[in-house]
């Protein structure tokens, strides 16, 4: 399944294209103002989270900022953070909200999964932390992965590289190693763990290849690699590699049927095969 396919599930989805951040800018607006006249009590919140603001970019800084402030690190010195990584990490964060946008039926919209999902904005500070990591400031980007995973419950090392579209569903309790390698197009749901098994050095944990479905409370551990389109059944615990659009399931986990759908993180159908 290559990249162009991949797109082209994704439109057939729901919401067509992904919109460049004027476009999402635009209709994220629209919505607050629908959503402040018809709820007053909200007005003030989204007055300062979206109506003040003149673009996304800047909309999103201050929100993550005030999501990680605290009195030893004030919001001000946050959001100048993110907006050091501005120019990298919009067009991400626009592809991750649309990822959502297409893959959660509860996602009506757009102001509510930015205001509102913490999957979304713990990924966001990761691509801002893994920025830093990447230029070296490795004590800060551990701080930051320190606070996302106290606020948001979701705690993926720094050093983690994470491709576009990816969807964190829910989000507690996810946790991420520092060798792990996540694609583009992946869907984690609630209570997955991508980590070693036990106390190995270097590379020690896995590579989640594109397109992949990782389902609810889904563990897997060690050096092995999750091949493109594949599915990890909830609850199972993967110690070998996964071929590419192989569904597997089970402790440990085995081959229990292959996938259906072209891209199983784009369809997010967590059942496994009957008899399996």
């Amino acid at each position: 399944m290559d990249r162009m396919n991949m797109e082209q599930g994704s439109a057939e989805a729901g919401i067509g294209p992904t919109p460049s951040a004027g476009e999402l800018w635009a209709a994220m607006r629209a919505e607050a103002v629908t959503a402040a006249a018809a709820e007053p009590v909200l007005r003030g919140m989204l007055e300062l989270a979206v109506l003040r603001h003149d673009c996304f970019g800047a909309a999103l800084a201050a929100l993550l900022a005030r999501k990680l402030a605290e009195p030893l690190m004030p919001g001000e010195r946050l959001e100048d953070l993110v907006r050091e990584t501005r120019a990298e990490l919009v067009p991400l964060a626009v592809a991750d909200l649309a990822a959502i946008r297409r893959r959660d039926p509860a996602a009506r919209g757009w102001l509510s999964p930015f205001l509102h999902y913490k999957g979304f904005q713990a990924l966001s500070w990761h691509r801002v932390a893994h920025r830093l990591w990447r230029d070296g400031r490795n004590d800060l980007a551990l701080y930051l992965q320190s606070r996302a995973s106290m606020v948001f419950g979701v705690d993926i090392h720094p050093a983690v590289p994470v491709g576009r579209g990816v969807f964190i569903d829910h989000a507690t309790g996810v946790v991420v190693g520092e060798t792990a390698v996540i694609g583009n197009d992946v869907s984690i749901l609630q209570g997955v763990t991508l980590g070693g098994t036990g106390k190995e050095v270097g590379d020690r944990h896995p590579k989640v290849r594109d397109g992949v479905l990782l389902s609810a409370g889904a563990k897997v551990l060690g050096n092995i690699e999750i091949g493109r389109g594949a599915k990890v059944g909830a609850g199972s615990v993967v110690l070998a590699d996964v071929p590419p659009c192989a569904t597997v399931a089970g402790v440990p986990a085995r081959v229990v049927g292959w996938c259906r759908d072209a891209v199983p993180a784009l369809a997010m159908d967590q059942s496994i095969p009957s008899g399996a």
